[in-house]
């Protein structure tokens, strides 16, 4: 079975969505507010809407089923409706487990619902790189074939207060993650970084080997071969896509994984060093503190104490 790049990262970097509360408006309404996450997504339920936030020249049109991905904005208004007479201000409604969205018109309301993306500290830096300040993901697109399936579970369990609903609403607001980067990768030209090296099949084989043995002293010949390229044009085309050469992705790959070790367990660093292809334990910490900006066991102790503080990383 071939090595699924996407999900693996998607793990690495511990993505969660989350839903976090809605808007459902009859007639013509706005609705205003302050963006705290750094990522965050904005699902059309039912009826239409027009987005706007900083840094965006025109208001995004939302149909039912899309989804706006809304990256490092500060604020953010939604305007919905027709008729005549000023928009009524209505404030978004904040979701509970047992049913924060019940008692919505499924009928009749505009509804809008978010879902913050959490990330930890990798994550923020690999993602929030990979995605534009502002994106619209069309539900109409054939690459969104699931996404609007996935979106009517996610607020059918928001809102019916079953049995297990916290559960289900966890699992539907992973989902809808997914099916928003699945359907945003094969609607756009994506920016050089790693989502869009990840999703390259000519780099595939290169990338899988990568991935598959971090530890192994990979040269250019070697992962080139595996393309069917020349060494070249492998370098370039590396480059282009990933916005860094191969080396340099193999390097960042393995600090990912440093990381990930140093919060989860209780790996020696000479250990870690050794797996991960580095000389020496002090090779490994100087290349770790060049990429993470600490040393490796200042990181363990420093995401511990945050962990226990209750704070996500």
């Amino acid at each position: 079975m071939a090595t699924d790049q996407l999900s693996e990262a998607l793990d690495l970097v511990e993505v969660r969505g989350l839903l976090t509360g809605g808007v459902a408006a009859t007639g013509r309404w706005v609705s205003r507010a302050p963006v705290q996450d750094p990522l965050k997504l904005f699902a059309m339920v039912r009826g239409s809407a027009r987005l706007t936030t900083d840094g965006v020249d025109a208001p995004i049109e939302l149909e039912p089923g899309d989804v706006a991905i809304v990256n490092g904005r500060s604020w953010l208004a939604l305007e919905g409706g027709a008729g005549d007479g000023p928009s009524r201000e209505v404030v978004p409604v904040e979701h509970d487990p047992l049913g924060g969205l019940a008692g919505v018109d499924r009928g009749n309301d505009d509804i809008v619902i978010g879902v913050r993306v959490d990330l930890n500290q990798a994550g923020r830096t690999l993602l929030l790189q990979a995605l534009p300040p502002v994106a619209r993901v069309r539900a109409s697109a054939a690459a969104a074939v699931n996404l609007r399936a996935t979106l009517d579970r996610l607020f059918d369990e928001a809102t019916r207060g079953r049995s297990g609903s916290a559960f289900a609403i966890r699992q539907y607001g992973q989902l809808l993650l997914l099916e928003v980067l699945r359907a945003y990768v094969d609607q756009v030209a994506l920016p050089p970084g790693w989502l869009r090296v990840l999703t390259d099949e000519r780099l595939r084989p290169a990338v899988t080997l990568m991935h598959t043995d971090p530890g192994k002293p990979w040269g250019l010949q070697e992962l080139a071969r595996a393309t069917a390229m020349s060494r070249t044009s492998f370098a370039e085309r590396f480059r282009t896509v990933a916005g860094m050469p191969p080396l340099t992705y193999l390097s960042r790959w393995r600090m990912l994984l440093a990381q990930r070790a140093l919060r989860d367990g209780d790996v020696r660093v000479g250990s870690l060093a050794s797996d991960l292809g580095y000389a020496s334990e002090s090779a490994f910490s100087t290349a770790f503190k060049r990429e993470v900006g600490m040393s490796p066991l200042r990181y363990r102790y420093r995401v511990r104490e945050e962990l226990s503080a209750g704070q996500v990383v």
